[in-house]
Parts: C-alpha cells; sequence; structure tokens
C-alpha cells in the first residue's frame, strides 16, 4: 500500500479509504490520496492532525485538519479544492460531531475556519449547535456556487431537458463547427513519460483564455496539476480532453471520473478559434462522454460564468464554518 502521508499514518489511510464509500459527501477531493497529492506539493508549516473517530469498533468518520499559526483548516487550498469536509459515515453524522468537535478542541487554535463545504453537507446540519453547546462562536457564510446538471440516459434526452434557446443554440453551434473545418474530440492517457509536453499544452490553452488563469499557473500549481495528473490517470480518475481542428488542439478540459460523477475541474480555448465557439462545445462533448458511461451528474465545479447554465447547470452552494474561542 502506497503510504500518502508516511508510516505513521498507514493504518488511518486505510480506514479512511474504506469509510468512503459510506459518505454522502464522498468526492475525490477529500480522499487521502488527493490531500497527501497538495501537502506534499506544498509542504506547508504547521502540523497535521488526522484521526478517524470510532465508537467502539464501528468507524464513524475521519479528522482531517491543519494546524498552523493558530489555525486549524482542512488539509488542502480552497483555491485548489471545489469541495472540503469531513468523511463521515452516513447515519453516523450526530455522534461523530459531538466526539470529534471535543477531539478538535484539544488542539491548539484560535480559530477553526471549515471552508468550501456543499449545501447538502451534514457538517453545516450538525456542527453549529455543537460547536456552541461548547461555547464557541459560529459564523456562516456563503463563499462560492458550483452547477451542476443531472444526467439523463442519452445525449438526446440532455438536449431535450435543455431550455428551447439553449438547445437551438448548442445545436447550431455544432452545425457550423462540424460545416466549417474537420474536428474531433481527442483523450489523451497521461502517464509519467508525457505528463510535461501534455500538461504544457494544457496550461498554454488554459493561460490563452484569461488573464486570471494566467496569473493562477504559477510554477507550484502547474506541479500539483501534473501531481494529480500522474497519480489520478493510473485509477481512470483523471481524464483530459482537448478539441482540435485541423489537428491543431484549440480547447480543453480537465474532468474528474469519480463514482457516478463527472467534475470539470479546469478549462482552456485558443481564442483565435472563439467564432467556433471552441471552449463551450468541447465541454458539451466532455457531457457526452459522462452519459455514455452513464454518469448521473456533471458537476462544473465553482464559479458562475454563463455557459455552465447554457449547458443545463443548476445552482448549488459552498458554505464556509469560521468557529472562534
Amino acid at each position: 500500500m502506497t503510504e500518502y502521508f508516511g508510516q505513521e499514518y498507514r493504518q488511518t489511510q486505510r480506514r479512511w479509504e474504506l469509510i468512503l464509500p459510506e459518505c454522502s459527501m464522498d468526492t475525490i477531493f477529500i480522499t487521502p490520496l488527493w490531500q497527501s497529492i497538495w501537502w506534499k506539493r506544498f509542504s506547508p508549516d504547521g502540523n497535521l492532525f488526522i484521526e478517524v473517530v470510532s465508537d467502539g469498533d464501528c468507524d464513524l468518520g475521519v479528522i482531517p485538519l491543519l494546524v498552523r499559526q493558530g489555525v486549524a483548516s482542512f488539509i488542502g487550498d480552497a483555491n485548489l479544492y471545489d469541495y472540503m469536509d469531513f468523511p463521515v459515515v452516513s447515519g453516523k453524522e450526530e455522534l461523530f460531531f459531538a466526539k470529534s468537535l471535543k477531539k478538535i478542541s484539544n488542539l491548539d487554535w484560535h480559530t477553526l475556519k471549515l471552508e468550501s463545504i456543499f449545501e447538502d453537507s451534514p457538517t453545516l446540519e450538525f456542527i453549529p449547535d455543537i460547536a456552541r453547546e461548547l461555547g464557541m462562536k459560529i459564523e456562516t457564510i456563503e463563499s462560492d456556487k458550483t452547477p451542476l446538471v443531472s444526467l439523463p440516459g442519452s445525449w438526446e434526452e440532455y438536449l431535450l431537458e435543455l431550455r428551447k434557446k439553449d438547445r437551438h443554440e448548442l445545436r447550431r453551434k455544432f452545425r457550423r463547427l462540424n460545416a466549417n473545418v474537420d474536428n474531433e474530440q481527442k483523450e489523451i492517457q497521461v502517464d509519467a513519460e508525457n505528463v510535461d509536453p501534455v500538461m504544457e499544452e494544457f496550461f498554454d490553452l488554459m493561460a490563452f483564455s484569461g488573464e486570471d488563469k494566467s496569473i493562477f499557473l504559477n510554477a507550484e500549481n502547474r506541479g500539483f496539476f501534473k501531481d494529480i495528473a500522474t497519480s489520478l490517470s493510473p485509477k481512470g480518475q483523471f481524464r483530459l480532453f482537448f478539441l482540435e481542428i485541423e489537428g491543431v488542439r484549440v480547447a480543453t478540459c480537465i474532468c474528474f471520473d469519480y463514482g457516478d460523477k463527472f467534475l470539470l475541474y479546469n478549462s482552456g480555448y485558443n481564442p483565435d478559434y472563439s467564432t467556433l465557439s471552441v471552449g463551450l462545445l468541447n465541454k458539451a462533448n466532455t457531457i457526452s462522454t459522462a452519459i455514455e458511461l452513464s454518469k448521473k451528474q456533471y458537476n462544473f465545479l465553482k464559479g458562475t460564468e454563463r455557459y455552465k447554465y447554457h449547458l443545463g447547470a443548476k445552482e448549488t452552494s459552498v458554505f464556509d464554518i469560521i468557529i472562534s474561542r
């Protein structure tokens, strides 16, 4: 077994992995693999506190925290994680949080900052009351939106569920692309040998599509993207797509294939081809792929860009919980 956080967490890691399928909030971002990739790449100051919370022989969930300079938080960065949370066994949430907050209260912190929690998470339901009972102050803030779409069984059904105008526009854009240029959607399998050139192509297109994305792509974040590519690809969880026109890669996106969901992590396109809507159609093709794979949900993750709603997304929210004492 690969030791994600080192020998001392070997058994904890294994139990964490066994807990995840029983969690209502199971997502790639709260796996020990994902969190260890971030930890190894950024090597932050501070102390890890990772502990499985149990009731007798029954594991209830995991506390995955980082404590540094008086602030306790989830392990990670909300700019790189679209969701963060406690992995908790469904039906055991109240007992887990009652036990967990008592353990967490014994750590050395003045602020507990829990970011990017999905709106349906039991964390939002149970932590506030338990924290107040322990004499803590708590604030809950809506921090972002994560639009998503429930997927039907076929592409035609998906199109019929779009608003009439959006359905017409999507079909028209595909007709225009196919009528004017030779094009192909390609998926690239990433491995240790090709990760550098393939991901550099992705970064170029991502940077082309916006100044904010260009600024985001510093050396450390580029390294993190390559780390997740090489670590998740063997599991079939990292999916890299390019839209090619006349053999030239003009749009790209990374999707995570996790459970019954496709998650759109990041994307980019060459604005010289924007009249052909290459960014939108590249993403629409990945929705088609998700449907072919019988996925139940396509999650556009953080951000309220208009194209997400044109492709049928409905808004959901993520929240931050700030606890002080």
